[in-house]
């Protein structure tokens, strides 16, 4: 399948094809597919998000012992492993200096 170069910003949840403004936070090249996959993860770690903010309402519950949380940063590092997977040298580099994979 064919690879095409595609501008990922992870905080915005922002794939796309052509550079546009600060869209281009990792590059990475993918095929179609793959895309679909990044996407998915994206809607995944959404709906942890929005499930998380509810859950910071109640109180009595703390951050370590809440399923939505562990949903969201278990999505996260699948995100950032797979952008790391297809991403070019400076991806590449980026992510790892941020330390978010276990590399």
């Amino acid at each position: 399948m064919n690879k095409n170069k595609y501008y990922v910003n992870i905080g915005t949840r922002e794939i796309s094809i052509n550079k546009d403004g600060n869209n281009d936070e990792f590059i990475v090249n993918a095929t179609e597919d793959e895309i679909i996959t990044l996407r998915e993860l994206f809607d995944e770690i959404e709906m942890a998000d929005n499930r998380s903010f509810w859950r910071a309402h109640v109180p009595f519950k703390p951050y370590h012992q809440d399923d939505d949380n562990d949903d969201f940063d278990a999505s996260m590092k699948e995100a950032f492993q797979k952008i790391y997977d297809w991403g070019e040298e400076e991806t590449k580099a980026q992510i790892t200096q941020m330390n978010v994979l276990d590399l």
